[in-house]
């Protein structure tokens, strides 16, 4: 152990290791089960839009975390861990999915292409030119808009928030009283806030895992009040109770892993519908939103995190900064052959810090939970959409943070911010998000004498979202 991760040098122990990487593992438990029903099951109304079941997602998910965990924890000696990334899987589903109209397979190759390109982008050194293309204005505010849309999903899957013929959505009823209303509609709706109410207060007491006892809380909450005050709730969940420890497996190899080769590459559908050019600059654009998205999100934690944990160097750098991304890009490119979306650094590898983590031992650590949780799928799939709704709007409080660092005076930043966040959820995608925020921050600088201050590669990458919105949406 010492001559593998240095843990005398860090000042660690493997005891405080193992318990960090637990820490880090209960923090982002939940990814399991919210990515699962994310792909399964879209919009919480049993609709599997995209062909994949449950199960087949949830390994998936799984053997992307360990691998990414133990890359990071190996290469880097870093203690974070990695999965599919929040806000990505969004992405993934229902921008490229639902939005776009490509089939799973085909949005594979979209983020095959993006851990490619990370690869080549990290071991040529463009991953900084690309990065410092991108304004503050905007960088800073791509979290808070991926978190108002993760949050936006979320109210949705519990059904708080509710398609509406005149305004487009509206607030569900809770009126009793009223005959088109149901204690069995209500009850999920209150399940979800109560869950999320619970986050929040056991994250004010500094609970480790909060997230996932607050899923695992709401879920008890749910079946205990289902069987006490529902009619035909007992049945309703016998008819779908059908625990499988083997069929996950077997729908991970026959429905994800692999589905990037076999099916992936054939996007004739699309080309028929769309056009070929239409294709080529959908493809260039989805690819560079998903590798951008994917880059600064893991930027941004390693700083965050390491930073957290005094862990960086005196030039006030992360340590092995290439490894840490060459790992993130790599077990990207996994994830798409295993058949989820893209993986990334989380966010909550910070609690594991917190708890003392310093080297790669407690990366390698959550790895192995993530091994023992594979197995754990039929469990997991009981959880109801109500439950994980709640970690879908929390972690949407958690993304949002940001904007405190903004100058919401100055209006060179305040707009180009602004329609990045708000962009997101209000057009359901988070490229044009990114698009409108490009392009607001280009026309201000153009227009008020300041143009000399957009760097070549914003001009570039704002082309292609401008060529995007008029030639393929």
């Amino acid at each position: 152990m010492e001559k593998l991760f240095g843990l005398k040098k860090h000042q660690t122990t493997v005891r405080t290791e193992i318990l960090a990487g637990l820490t880090t593992f209960m923090a982002m438990a939940y990814i399991l089960m919210v990515n699962a029903g994310m792909f399964a099951d879209p919009f919480g109304d049993g609709t599997n839009v995209l062909g994949v079941s449950y199960g087949a997602i949830y390994i998936a998910t799984a053997i992307s975390a360990v691998i990414g965990s133990l890359l990071i924890g190996l290469l880097a000696n870093l203690p974070l861990a990695q999965a599919s990334g929040m806000g990505l899987n969004a992405f993934f589903v229902y921008t490229v999915c639902v939005g776009f109209g490509l089939s799973y397979a085909n949005a594979l190759v979209l983020v095959l292409a993006d851990g490619i390109i990370f690869i080549l982008l990290t071991i040529t050194g463009l991953r900084k030119k690309i990065f410092t293309a991108i304004p503050d204005a905007v960088r800073k505010a791509i979290p808070a808009g991926i978190g108002l849309f993760i949050a936006f999903i979320g109210l949705q899957n519990a059904k708080i928030i509710v398609p509406n013929a005149s305004t487009g959505v509206t607030l569900a009823s809770f009126n009793l009283l009223s005959g088109a209303n149901t204690w069995a509609s209500i009850m999920p709706m209150l399940v979800a806030i109560i869950a999320l109410c619970v986050i929040a207060i056991l994250s004010k007491k500094n609970v480790r895992g909060s997230v996932l006892w607050g899923i695992l809380g709401g879920a008890a909450l749910y079946y205990i009040l289902g069987f006490i005050s529902v009619e035909g709730f007992a049945d309703s969940i016998k008819s779908s109770l059908h625990v499988d420890f083997v069929g996950p497996f077997k729908d991970f190899f026959g429905q994800a892993f692999g589905k990037v080769f076999t099916e992936g590459f054939n996007f004739t559908p699309y080309i028929e519908a769309h056009g070929t050019g239409n294709f080529i600059l959908m493809f260039a654009t989805t690819a560079l939103a998903f590798c951008m998205v994917d880059m600064f999100d893991t930027l941004g934690t390693l700083y965050g995190a390491c930073a957290r944990g005094n862990m960086l160097t005196e030039k006030g750098e992360v340590p092995n900064m290439d490894k840490a991304m060459l790992s993130d890009a790599i077990a990207t490119t996994t994830g798409a052959i295993c058949g989820t979306s893209t993986v990334t650094t989380f966010v909550e590898s910070a609690a594991g810090v917190a708890e003392g983590g310093r080297t790669g031992l407690a990366a390698v650590s959550t790895a192995a939970l993530f091994f023992i949780a594979m197995f754990l799928a039929p469990v997991a799939a009981l959880i109801p959409s109500c439950a994980t709704a709640a970690a879908l709007i929390y972690v949407g409080v958690l993304m949002i943070t940001c904007v405190k660092d903004l100058d919401w005076h100055d209006p060179a930043v305040a707009l180009p911010s602004f329609l990045t966040m708000a962009m997101m959820p209000f057009s359901y995608n988070i490229s044009f998000g990114i698009a409108f925020g490009l392009i607001a921050y280009v026309i201000i600088k153009a227009f008020t004498g300041k143009i000399k201050e957009v760097k070549v590669g914003t001009w570039v990458i704002t082309l292609l979202f401008l060529l995007m919105l008029f030639l393929t949406h």
